[in-house]
């Protein structure tokens, strides 16, 4: 999740197994053995939102569903971002939509269910509760 003048930089991708388009925090996998989670999350901003994170802190770490799967994610927050070159990968990141919403306005897109997204509800309220 990256935080960038007052904004939290956000994606809107198309997701077929739910067929619809979705607003996400920025996401991805650990695509190379062994990689560090943080450098990969780093790559992951980089390559899908085009910002190369200052630092990162982490907000949460959970499993996904441990009724099923033994994933687990770790969201972290990256603050002093610098614009990069978005390298998106695939048709899914390539269709995408970078959207900029604007800290305030959070609250009030969570209880409209503006998103959908476990990871991304989980995120930001996480960030909310440590603003406030």
């Amino acid at each position: 999740m990256a935080e960038v003048d007052g904004y939290v930089v956000l994606i809107r991708q198309y997701r077929a197994p739910v067929d619809q388009m979705m607003l996400e925090l920025p996401a991805g996998k650990l695509d190379v053995p062994g990689e560090d989670p943080a450098a990969a999350a780093a790559r992951e901003l980089e390559e899908e939102i085009g910002y190369r994170p200052g630092s990162l802190e982490v907000l949460a770490t959970f499993y996904t569903g441990p009724g099923f799967t033994d994933e687990h994610m770790t969201v972290y927050l990256a603050s002093n971002c610098a614009e990069a070159p978005s390298r998106p990968h695939g048709p899914e990141e390539e269709a995408a939509e970078i959207v900029r919403v604007p800290v305030v306005d959070l609250p009030g897109m969570i209880a409209r269910d503006e998103f959908a997204d476990a990871k991304t509800l989980a995120g930001l309220l996480v960030y909310m509760q440590m603003r406030s």
